[in-house]
């Protein structure tokens, strides 16, 4: 049996976005086993917060990208009937794709590139919820396409 949190652990998400499309994988371990999420898992002692997010990404989809910066910064608090059973500090990268073809490694059943809509009826965690709730409100236009946000301007994404 797992043992119980003694403290909060860092957990890196990568949020790529590709033609207005985001990349998520089907869990393989808990938390959360067998619902979609996007790419990522803990930080690795010595480990930045960007080279967590790159390795996470390669070792789950096979994608290979540059990190450009931490998007979203969130908490995921589980309890159960003897306590908290999870606690993870979770910050998502966003990332620039070098390579488009997806690769479910071992820690994933599925990967795949999903729009906005589709991945809404996914079976998701509540921390990708919560964020694609988050993009829906602050990284879509009116027409429901994602935002590209770079440092010079916002561009729309075709769809």
């Amino acid at each position: 049996m797992n043992s119980r949190p003694s403290e909060p652990r860092v957990g890196v998400g990568a949020l790529v976005i590709e033609s207005g499309k985001i990349l998520l994988v089907k869990r393989k371990y808990p938390p959360s086993r067998g619902k979609w999420s996007i790419p990522g898992g803990h930080v690795e002692l010595g480990e930045s917060i960007l080279e967590t997010a790159r390795r996470e990404l390669k070792e789950e989809t096979g994608v290979e990208a540059i990190p450009l910066g931490v998007v979203n910064v969130d908490d995921y608090i589980a309890y159960d009937e003897r306590g908290i059973r999870y606690h993870y500090v979770l910050i998502t990268v966003l990332l620039k794709s070098l390579t488009y073809d997806v690769d479910p490694g071992s820690d994933a059943l599925d990967a795949g590139f999903f729009t906005l809509e589709e991945a809404e009826s996914l079976d998701l965690t509540v921390s990708t919820r919560g964020l694609l709730k988050k993009l829906r409100e602050r990284v879509v236009d009116p027409e429901g396409k994602i935002l590209k946000v770079n440092t010079y301007r916002v561009e729309c994404l075709e769809n």
